[in-house]
């Protein structure tokens, strides 16, 4: 049972990385906001308004349940 628990933080970090190289890596919503207004506020709105940082906390949260 631990070894399917790796396999699965694996494949959690795994999407992880993959969204954040797909969609954030580029982000102008991100660089626009990390420029305007700061890079706190800019991580805010990732984590708290943008469907992707949303997706990407709650892998985070599942990781740490593990």
């Amino acid at each position: 049972m631990q070894e399917m628990n790796k396999v699965n933080r694996k494949q959690l970090l795994q999407e992880v990385t993959e969204l954040l190289d797909y969609y954030c890596e580029d982000c102008f919503v991100k660089k626009t906001f990390n420029k305007e207004k700061g890079k706190n506020y800019a991580q805010s709105f990732c984590i708290n308004q943008c469907t992707i940082g949303e997706k990407i906390k709650e892998y985070g949260e599942m990781l740490v349940k593990k």
